[in-house]
């Protein structure tokens, strides 16, 4: 575009210093075509000259320059599903930690009655045409809650601004306002779909559709008839964001005052030579369903290693599904999987690994390290990381259940992307280097249902993860079985 915009300048000004020169030949009252020189330069000029301009090829040379450096790079941009993609990330944010359409609109991450969840250093906000993506997005899946919310700003945005063009817009005030009747009708306010739609007729009075369906709506009205669309309960969202909107912000207090005193932060070499020289930093973040959190558990260089290991490997993660494995709306993130034979980093790592928790990770007895990309938007609904079906995929391992889990925070966010625990109440931050650990089965083999947990969706940044799942097979001598059966 700067190239194209270079040699389009560069003509436009040639362009001009020939108008230049011919409006002052023909404005000069000295002129005239008596003068044998000015007469033959006339009839050249109006002959060769100025056809020469119109039919010039380097107007289209230019924009076929720009078109072919489109085509170089038009596969590595984003497509339509990454669009549609980040317009349903925007709509999960706003559910979740209840931000305001308007807020958003104008660069405000911020709750009704609470200090902004995240402040960026340059604030951006987004047009009356963004607005419209994000609520068509919504429109074209019946969710009219998201897209009357959306719409209403986009109407809002482009009536401020009427009359003026952007290049770079495909929607019009005349389209906001066509889809937000609808919405609106759909969601059974038919009294606000026909002003809207009165006020459609008054920038095209000539639509014979949008006429059909104010004199519809008027009877309607008449009759005393509502419509048989959807409210709110069409939207498409988190189906379990409630539970858990409490818990996206720092640890929730522990509700037993004898647990909070069990609670601490120690040095643990876990018996191993490992560990001697250098002790990992355990934190306590939870006794039942018991979960740890190791510091500084993995150096900035390794993280970035791990990153770069997996980075042309990432794919759309899949989530088991009854017998099969398949994407999913709950989960948006790309994972990839690195075998320890990888490299040395991903080597040392189970060997850390093995050593904190003093659990058998040779093969069959863990999976490969899963690296996990959360992205704008990017979330896991609440979930349990054990099977909880004999049909589950994960049992084609042959090595039992997943008893444990280690997830290794590989970078920091600036906002959201807690990982919340929803049945026991509360959640841990993203605490970048970090590895929170905690075991998936009971004692007595049963999974532990209070280890439900989500990935909230991260707000601001670009959260990067690394999951070892450790499985039961193995262990049955490093974590025996209880006396009590109940444990």
């Amino acid at each position: 575009l700067r190239s194209y915009l270079r040699d389009e300048s560069a003509r436009l000004r040639r362009l001009r210093r020939f108008y230049e020169k011919v409006q002052a030949l023909h404005q000069d009252p000295e002129a005239s075509v008596d003068n044998p020189l000015l007469a033959f330069s006339l009839i050249k000029r109006l002959h060769s000259d100025w056809p020469n301009v119109i039919y010039s090829n380097e107007a289209a040379g230019n924009t076929q320059a720009l078109h072919a450096g489109l085509r170089e790079v038009e596969q590595e941009l984003p497509g339509a599903e990454d669009l549609d993609g980040a317009a349903r990330a925007l709509m999960r944010l706003q559910d979740v930690y209840a931000l305001s359409v308007k807020g958003l609109a104008s660069g405000v991450f911020q709750r009704a009655g609470h200090p902004p969840l995240y402040s960026p250093g340059r604030r951006v906000s987004l047009s009356a045409d963004d607005c419209f993506h994000v609520g068509k997005v919504a429109y074209d899946t019946g969710d009219y809650y998201h897209s009357i919310t959306w719409l209403e700003e986009a109407v809002s945005l482009f009536r401020l601004s009427y009359g003026s063009w952007n290049p770079e817009d495909r929607s019009s005030l005349e389209d906001a306002l066509d889809h937000l009747a609808f919405s609106y009708f759909m969601a059974g306010n038919i009294s606000h779909a026909l002003s809207l739609s009165r006020e459609f007729l008054h920038y095209d009075p000539s639509n014979q559709r949008v006429s059909r369906n104010v004199a519809k709506y008027k009877k309607l009205l008449e009759m005393g008839t509502g419509a048989s669309g959807a409210g709110r309960g069409a939207m498409v969202s988190l189906h379990h964001c409630a539970p858990f909107h409490a818990l996206l912000g720092p640890l929730s207090p522990q509700p037993a005052l004898e647990r909070l005193l069990r609670l601490s932060c120690s040095y643990e070499t876990n018996s191993s030579p490992y560990l001697l020289l250098q002790p990992a930093k355990k934190e306590m973040v939870w006794i039942r369903p018991y979960v740890a959190l190791y510091h500084d558990f993995i150096s900035d260089a390794e993280a970035e290693t791990i990153k770069e290991l997996a980075g042309p490997w990432l794919q759309r993660s899949v989530v088991a599904s009854g017998e099969k494995q398949q994407k999913a709306e709950y989960r948006i993130s790309k994972s990839a999987w690195l075998k320890d034979t990888a490299h040395p980093v991903v080597r040392a790592l189970d060997q850390r690994i093995a050593a904190v928790t003093g659990l058998d990770l040779r093969p069959p007895y863990a999976e490969y390290l899963q690296v996990v990309n959360y992205g704008l938007g990017g979330h896991y609904e609440p979930h349990f990381d054990h099977a909880t079906s004999r049909r589950s995929p994960l049992y084609r391992m042959k090595s039992g259940n997943r008893i444990a889990t280690v997830m290794i925070y590989l970078s920091a966010v600036e906002a959201g992307g807690s990982t919340a625990f929803i049945y026991a109440n509360f959640s841990v931050p993203v605490v970048k280097n970090a590895a929170l650990f905690w075991w998936n089965l009971r004692r007595n083999g049963n999974g532990d249902g209070d280890t439900l947990h989500a990935g909230c969706p991260v707000l601001a940044g670009d959260k990067w993860v690394a999951n070892k799942w450790i499985h039961e097979h193995g262990q049955e001598f490093r974590r025996p079985c209880s006396a009590d059966p109940q444990d």
